[in-house]
C-alpha cells in the first residue's frame, strides 16, 4: 500500500491506532504518508485536522475543549489498563480549571496542553510525547466511562488535583457537587449532581494525597448551589475576608409577587445582591441589564463584580462590607 492508496474506510475521517491499522493490513510506509499527522506516538489523524477553537471566546472553555479533543485523538491507543485523569478528566467532566500558560507567558493552546493518563496497580506506566503519566493504587481511584472516554470518576478527579490553588479546588468541588434544584430561574431542575460532598470525602480518605491539607480545607468550602468558578471565587474571597457567607443562586420576588430574577449571591436581611458579570453580549447582556434594574427598583442594593474587581480582593471585601454596614 503506498501513500497514495486509500486507507480502509473506517480509518479515513478520524484518529486511529497504528496497531489497529497494521492489523488491517496498512503498511508502515502508508502510515508515513504526508496526508497523516502523528499527534502522539502510535496514533495517526488526517493531516491538518487539529482544531484551534479560535471561535470560542472564553479562554477557559477553549482550553477545556482542547483537552477533551486531545483525549479523543489519543483514545484509540489507550491501553486497557489506562484511563484519563487529573486535568484531562476534569475537562471531560466539564469542570473548571485555572488557565495554563506557556513559558513565554502566553495562554496555552492545543499543542501546549499535556494529556494526563493514569495506570493503576502493575499496569505498564503510560508514556508518550505530550502526555503526563501517573500511577495510582486501585483503592485510591474510581474509573468510569463518560461521553465515550474512560476517565476517573468526578470524586476521584477532584481528589487527584490537590496541587491546584485552594479556590480552584473549591470551584472543582462546587462543579462536581452542584444540585440542580427546582426554581423559576434554575436550569434543568432534577438533573443529578456528578458527585456529593460525601463522595469527595470518601476519595480524600482513601489514602495519601498530594495537597491533602488543601483538599480538606477546600472540602469545607464546597457548596451545592454555586454555578460558576467565578461565583465560587467571589464567595471564597468574601468569607476569607471575614464577611458572612451569602446565599447562592436565589430566586427573588417583589412585594407584589413579581419575579425579579435569580441572583448569584444575596444577603437577604441587608437586601444586598452580588452579581458576577462575565463576558456578556447581545441578548444576554440586555437581559441582565433589565434584571439588575428591576432589583434596584425594588429596593435591593446590587454590587456588580467584573474581572478587574475580582483581581482586587481587598476592594471587593470593602465594597460588600460597606453595603452590609459592617
Amino acid at each position: 500500500m503506498t501513500s497514495r492508496e486509500n486507507l480502509p474506510e473506517h480509518l479515513r475521517d478520524t484518529g486511529f491506532s497504528v496497531h489497529i491499522a497494521r492489523l488491517h493490513g496498512v503498511s508502515r510506509n502508508r502510515l508515513r504518508g504526508t496526508d497523516l499527522d502523528a499527534p502522539f506516538f502510535g496514533v495517526r489523524t488526517p493531516a491538518g485536522t487539529v482544531p484551534t477553537f479560535d471561535h470560542v471566546e472564553d479562554p477557559y472553555e477553549r482550553q477545556r475543549r482542547a483537552r477533551v479533543h486531545r483525549a479523543r485523538v489519543y483514545a484509540p491507543r489507550l491501553h486497557t489498563g489506562h484511563f484519563f485523569s487529573h486535568q484531562t478528566a476534569a475537562s471531560v467532566w466539564g469542570a473548571p480549571l485555572p488557565l495554563e500558560f506557556t513559558d513565554d507567558d502566553e495562554i496555552a493552546t492545543y499543542g501546549d496542553l499535556d494529556l494526563h493518563v493514569s495506570a493503576s496497580g502493575h499496569t505498564p506506566f503510560p508514556r508518550a510525547r505530550g502526555m503526563v503519566g501517573h500511577r495510582t493504587l486501585s483503592s485510591m481511584t474510581e474509573v468510569t466511562v463518560h461521553d465515550g472516554l474512560r476517565v476517573t470518576s468526578p470524586a476521584a478527579t477532584w481528589a487527584s488535583l490537590g496541587g491546584l490553588p485552594l479556590f480552584d479546588i473549591v470551584a472543582l468541588g462546587d462543579h462536581m457537587c452542584r444540585v440542580w434544584r427546582e426554581g423559576r430561574g434554575r436550569p434543568t431542575p432534577g438533573r443529578a449532581p456528578l458527585a456529593t460532598r460525601k463522595d469527595l470525602q470518601t476519595m480524600l480518605d482513601a489514602g495519601r494525597r498530594r495537597g491533602a491539607a488543601r483538599l480538606r480545607d477546600a472540602l469545607e468550602l464546597v457548596r451545592e448551589d454555586s454555578w460558576s468558578p467565578r461565583e465560587t471565587r467571589v464567595r471564597c474571597i468574601l468569607v476569607a475576608g471575614g464577611l458572612p457567607e451569602p446565599e447562592l443562586n436565589v430566586d427573588l420576588y417583589g412585594e407584589d409577587g413579581r419575579f425579579l430574577g435569580c441572583v448569584d449571591m444575596v444577603y437577604r436581611e441587608a437586601r444586598v445582591v452580588i452579581e458576577y458579570l462575565g463576558m456578556l453580549h447581545g441578548e444576554r447582556w440586555a437581559a441582565d441589564v433589565e434584571r439588575l434594574a428591576r432589583l434596584r427598583a425594588a429596593g435591593w442594593t446590587v454590587i456588580e463584580v467584573a474581572a478587574p474587581l475580582l483581581r482586587r480582593p481587598e476592594d471587593l471585601v470593602r465594597r460588600v462590607a460597606s453595603a452590609l454596614g459592617v
